[in-house]
């Protein structure tokens, strides 16, 4: 199961860069950064042995929640060999998602001896789907399966990754995807990372970054929550929220309380190679806002709590966490919120949500009634994608994804809508790293959600020829309401629209015609602007009781009253027909 690594990206400024230094110095500097899990020092260094050049100081940007795959392998393998070397900087590079630097030394590592880099060719594999390789990426992937034999998280994650290839190449055709609007936002991005974006009231938004500090020289990269104003699209008086920060702590991703007096954050670091993350709690002041402390109610010892949502009416904390007692490695957890701000104990979200890999970035759109997370266990474009399911927090349906262009073939995490009931994608500020080396970035995305139409045509039974001037009424079949009542036109045909596409009834009742009627949702693709429903069809009412009305396709197995599935077609056309027609009295026969 994947796990969750929140990377500190470290000041590369070494004390030998202007002495002679021997490789094997470089060598033991990137395994031991490597081992701590500053894969940018790491990858410096590594670059050092092999080239023997002194490694760039410039700053490299870094994803602050930078997903991995489950925990290697142990390799019984020198711990001087070049190939250790070549693998570990691939590994550095992915895990900072660095993939077009970390694809060649994959591929080369690929060609290792297999008993000792299992993997390479799986990573090679996944970095080929990231940068948007799908063909070479779908051929690695078989080739791994075909040469790795264990059955366990790799091969069917492989499985699963096959599946995203197909995925992604079914989303690149979509009809509606000129409707889309997605633009990085230029006024809230910086050097660093930028992502987990909240909005504070109508006009401000908060979000995490790792951007230096204008008056830091060594450009320190720490995550810290900004906030910043916001007319239409377009960011001003970005500023640092001025919340204690201890200088060993990351802080961010920040949850704020209906009436803004309360904020939920993350804080973590990484100590003794090994990370630690909590949530928080600060409260408004009138000097600010006070230090944050621990929420304890949340804390799981010898685990991760990260990643806190307050929905809009004050009653859930919704959070991420790598606790006992989940289906496997991060999973989302809910817990209650009374008015006094008081945490109750933490709630599984359960399977319907979960998977044995990692679930992360909860929120809720309220107006909708729809819930939305990331995930890196399900089919899609790859990596993190977003997913959404409908519904209260406490029943939720099963979640669908969002397909492309909200997702993307890398991670997307983060997901805030100002949009209304009837369109969540009308306003929506994500972050994803689709468009940067390494880091996640601010976007915004809309799509405007037409009318949908839906048509219909009544026909003769006995003829199939259209029935004019015919009377359909449309019910809503969930409230039991009228939803139209219309006219058939020379050709039979009826049309009307709605906001949403929903269970429905079509009834159409004529002179000298059985009254029927069909029911539909919709089609496959919600997305669709039109959709055709069933043809109806009115059965003649027989002149004289002696005439037959036949019932076409009603079979039985051989010398046995037992009726064939076949039949089950014709026969529920027929129950409809006697429900439409309460006072209609029949004989039935069959041979």
């Amino acid at each position: 199961m994947k796990k969750i690594c929140l990377i500190l990206c470290s000041v590369i400024v070494s004390h030998c860069f202007g002495q002679a230094v021997k490789p094997n110095e470089y060598l033991a500097a990137a395994d031991k950064y490597f081992a701590s899990g500053d894969y940018y020092s790491a990858a410096q260094y590594y670059e050092m042995f092999l080239s023997g050049k002194k490694p760039n100081k410039s700053s490299g940007g870094f994803n602050p929640y930078s997903p991995t795959a489950a925990t290697s392998k142990k390799m019984v393998i020198n711990s001087n060999s070049r190939e250790k070397v070549v693998y570990n900087l691939a590994e550095s590079y992915r895990k900072l998602h660095y993939h077009d630097k970390a694809a060649p030394h994959y591929q080369q590592a690929a060609n290792f001896d297999k008993s000792a880099f299992p993997l390479a060719r799986f990573h090679y594999a996944s970095t080929l789907r990231a940068m948007g390789k799908y063909d070479e990426a779908a051929a690695e992937f078989a080739a791994f399966k075909e040469g790795y034999s264990e059955k366990d998280t790799y091969s069917s994650t492989a499985d699963r990754e096959i599946a995203n290839l197909q995925f992604i190449r079914q989303q690149m055709n979509r009809k509606t995807l000129s409707a889309y609007k997605l633009e990085k936002n230029a006024s809230l991005n910086a050097e660093g990372g930028s992502y987990a974006p909240v909005w504070v009231g109508e006009k401000s938004i908060w979000f995490t970054s790792t951007r230096p500090q204008g008056d830091d020289k060594n450009k320190n990269t720490n995550n810290r929550i900004y906030q910043a104003d916001m007319n239409n699209e377009t960011a001003s008086n970005i500023a640092v929220v001025s919340i204690a920060q201890p200088k060993d702590m990351q802080q961010g991703v920040v949850a704020v309380t209906p009436d803004g007096n309360t904020i939920f954050l993350t804080r973590w670091n990484i100590a003794a190679s090994k990370r630690n993350a909590g949530i928080y709690k600060s409260s408004k002041t009138e000097k600010g806002w006070s230090d944050p402390v621990l929420v304890t109610e949340l804390d799981a010892p010898g685990s991760n709590t990260q990643q806190p949502f307050v929905t809009a009416d004050g009653k859930y904390l919704v959070f991420s966490s790598d606790r006992s007692g989940g289906y496997g490695g991060y999973d989302l957890w809910m817990s209650t919120l009374d008015d006094k701000g008081n945490v109750g104990a933490p709630l599984n979200m359960g399977e319907k949500i979960n998977t044995a890999f990692d679930e992360q970035a909860p929120s809720y759109h309220s107006p909708s009634g729809t819930f939305v997370f990331s995930s890196n266990g399900r089919v899609g474009m790859g990596g993190f994608d977003f997913y959404y399911a409908k519904g209260s927090m406490l029943s939720l349906s099963e979640p669908k994804n969002f397909g492309y262009p909200v997702n993307s073939m890398k991670d997307d995490l983060y997901f805030s809508s100002k949009g209304p009931a009837r369109n969540i994608l009308e306003d929506v500020i994500i972050s994803s790293d689709r468009d940067a080396a390494c880091c996640l970035e601010l976007f915004s995305l809309s799509k405007p959600k037409p009318i949908k139409q839906i048509s219909g045509q009544v026909l003769a039974c006995h003829n199939s020829q259209p029935l004019a001037n015919v009377k359909v009424l449309v019910l809503d079949t969930i409230n039991n309401k009228i939803v139209t009542e219309l006219t058939t036109d020379a050709s039979g045909r009826y049309s009307f629209t709605m906001e949403e596409y929903q269970p429905l009834k079509a009834s159409a009742s004529d002179s000298g015609y059985f009254k029927n009627s069909v029911t539909f949702t919709g089609p496959a693709d919600e997305e669709e602007e039109k959709f055709n429903s069933p043809d109806l069809c009115l059965t003649l009412i027989p002149a004289t009781p002696e005439e037959t009305i036949t019932v076409d396709n009603v079979y039985y197995d051989f010398n046995s009253a037992k009726l064939q599935k076949t039949s089950f077609t014709s026969l529920d056309k027929l129950v409809i027909l006697l429900k439409d027609n309460p006072a209609l009295k029949i004989e039935l026969n069959s041979h």
